[in-house]
């Protein structure tokens, strides 16, 4: 028997159920006109502003780093930043990048064209999974419900790991719930398996897809409804086991065969670090990024906004629903909670860990979400939230421009590395627009204002902020003027740099060395000094002003800029007091290592 004679023939249900969404009096008769329009939505949401920025920290330039050092050298398997191997991610997001580098020929914006297409693919996912199990109308407003809470559209315009790590976690459980809700459905579920097992080398935490298993044994065992009932001795189950290993071997292998080969302690410390120490040392002992267990709650409370208001309305209805054995509901939420749990046993905590969950969530919310939306109450707490948001913009703009709140003025003036007006006038101009937007739309049209709002912020955001940020968040301006200032047949070492600086350096086609980015900043600087010595009419240092002295007189030394909250200068051989050795980093406040946990 492959699957349970008792499971309900869905069908008529899902028929009868598109017929009275097409009897509510939808916009369009056509849902595929709908379904069109709302990816112009989405698009346009995490898609504009695209090629107007470089990449900004923390993260985003040292992924674009490693991506075109892959590209520059041909080595694949061992990421480098700089000098140094780069172990902190499995090397898949820098596969990813460098190929939308190439495919778009160096384009400005190739860095972020992966999280684009995840969080498109992720809402395509999310669409399908409830249009299949409910109606074209739920399907549309739990996929909305991803795309415009603030956490998701954040990340989806960001160039980091976690857009695409939230792809393939998605696609996995995707792949498992057509298989376990819908099927049998093999070729799903090794599609599932599968994309898991690429979530793997992308991140790491792509086998937590697999924990859809727990809730669906239970539900199999239990007979719950809906639930696809298979028999556990199957012989196509181990094949699974094999789709998920297969990306994973792909990888590890080739690099493990290498590592053995080189007999190399920096490729031997490279395979430890990134199999044990970014994986099982990083959950088990965190030393960063430090949180009660209770972290999450605030997480999703406030950063899930909108999609978090439903949760006081579903909680109820999912009591009820569990009750009455409903495997639909239980097996993305029972995912969701567990996922949840597991990042909050770890004292290390990221808002991103549990990012991959909203797409579950609002798949288990999906068939109460018709019945929410139509909610009087819920509509006015909506239209509230939106109105407060708005309000608060736009009276800390004005409060900014009077003059008040000096601490967010002086953070405005740091990030501009300017007067910090024009800043100030965006939010004045986002918050006023989103009050008249709340005005306009009142708590009946509440999901409308808030959607409108959240175009309004992330468009002007990815126009306007995007050009008055890019030159200070991206190095782009201090690296420009340092470009100009030295003859293009001399070259540039770093010291104390960060990866802004030799991405941004490199792409005005300049020469430059390093001597490693997790090297103590004593050791890089007496190694570039004594490099400068070797040729010193040919030879600069751009370097962080912290470590100019007692060996470097910052007067002699040019200030090229003010760029992430530092200071940077340039100097050659006439600068350098004579016979200084540059103190180590535990006799010298001012020195020492790069935290790597300090900005992930």
């Amino acid at each position: 028997m492959p699957y349970s004679k008792s499971t309900p023939d869905l069908r008529n249900t899902r028929a009868m159920m598109k017929s009275l969404s097409r009897s509510r009096g939808w916009l369009f008769d056509d849902t595929r006109i709908e379904l069109a329009l709302f990816f112009v939505f989405a698009l346009l949401l995490l898609g504009i502003g695209i090629g107007l920025r470089d990449p900004w920290p923390a993260d985003e330039p040292r992924f674009a780093l490693v991506a075109r050092e892959m590209l520059q050298s041909g080595q694949w398997l061992f990421p480098h930043r700089g000098a140094e191997l780069y172990s902190d991610k499995p090397p898949l997001f820098m596969w990813l990048e460098a190929i939308a580098y190439v495919i778009t020929g160096g384009w400005r914006g190739w860095f972020l064209i992966p999280s684009l297409f995840a969080g498109l693919g992720t809402l395509a996912l999310v669409y399908d999974l409830v249009r299949r199990q409910w109606d074209h109308r739920a399907a549309l407003l739990a996929a909305g419900a991803v795309l415009v809470s603030f956490d998701f559209t954040f990340q989806m315009r960001a160039a980091q790991i976690d857009a695409v790590e939230v792809f393939w976690i998605t696609l996995a459980n995707y792949g498992l719930l057509r298989h376990f809700l819908l099927g049998p459905r093999w070729r799903w579920y090794l599609i599932g398996c599968f994309a898991a097992g690429i979530g793997v080398i992308t991140k790491g935490v792509g086998v937590l897809a697999l924990l859809m298993f727990v809730p669906y044994a239970f539900a199999a065992k239990c007979n719950w409804r809906f639930v696809i009932v298979m028999h556990a001795s199957h012989t196509r189950w181990w094949l699974g086991l094999l789709a998920f290993l297969i990306p994973i071997l792909a990888w590890a292998l080739p690099m493990l065969v290498v590592v053995h080969a080189q007999h190399d302690p920096e490729y031997t410390h490279y395979a430890r670090d990134i199999l044990l120490g970014q994986t099982y040392s990083r959950y088990a002992h965190a030393n960063h990024h430090l949180h009660p267990w209770f972290y999450y709650l605030g997480v999703i409370a406030l950063q899930w906004l909108p999609l978090s208001l439903a949760l006081p309305w579903a909680i109820p209805a999912w009591a009820r629903r569990l009750r009455a054995r409903d495997a639909r509901i239980l097996l993305p939420l029972a995912w969701a909670v567990t996922v949840v749990v597991f990042f909050s046993i770890s004292a290390g905590k990221r808002n991103v860990y549990v990012l991959p969950v909203m797409p579950m969530t609002a798949v288990a919310l999906a068939p109460l979400l018709p019945g929410i939306v139509r909610r009087s109450d819920f509509r006015i707490v909506l239209w509230s939230v939106t109105l407060l948001i708005a309000l608060a913009m736009l009276i800390a703009g004005v409060l900014m421009h009077g003059g008040h709140l000096q601490i967010l003025s002086a953070r405005a003036a740091s990030a501009l590395d300017a007067s910090p007006a024009p800043l100030i006038a965006m939010i004045i101009g986002v918050g006023a627009a989103g009050v008249l937007i709340a005005l306009l739309a009142r708590p009946r049209h509440a999901l409308i204002g808030w959607a409108a709002f959240a175009l309004t912020l992330w468009s002007v955001w990815g126009v306007a902020g995007y050009a008055l940020l890019n030159g200070y968040s991206s190095a782009r301006d201090v690296m420009e003027r340092t470009a100009s200032l030295v003859p293009r047949q001399d070259q540039i070492a770093l010291v104390a740099w960060k990866e802004q600086n030799l991405l941004m350096l490199d792409s005005f086609g300049r020469s430059s060395v390093n001597w490693g980015f997790l090297r103590p900043w004593h050791e890089q600087l007496q190694t570039a000094l004594q490099w400068q010595a070797a040729d010193p009419q040919h030879r600069w240092i751009f370097a962080l002003g912290d470590v100019l002295a007692p060996c470097v007189r910052a007067d002699r030394a040019i200030h090229v800029g003010h760029a992430n909250r530092r200071d940077w200068y340039l100097f050659q051989r006439d600068a350098v007091v004579p016979g200084c050795v540059p103190p180590r980093s535990d006799d010298a406040g001012q020195f020492g290592a790069y935290d790597p946990g300090a900005e992930e």
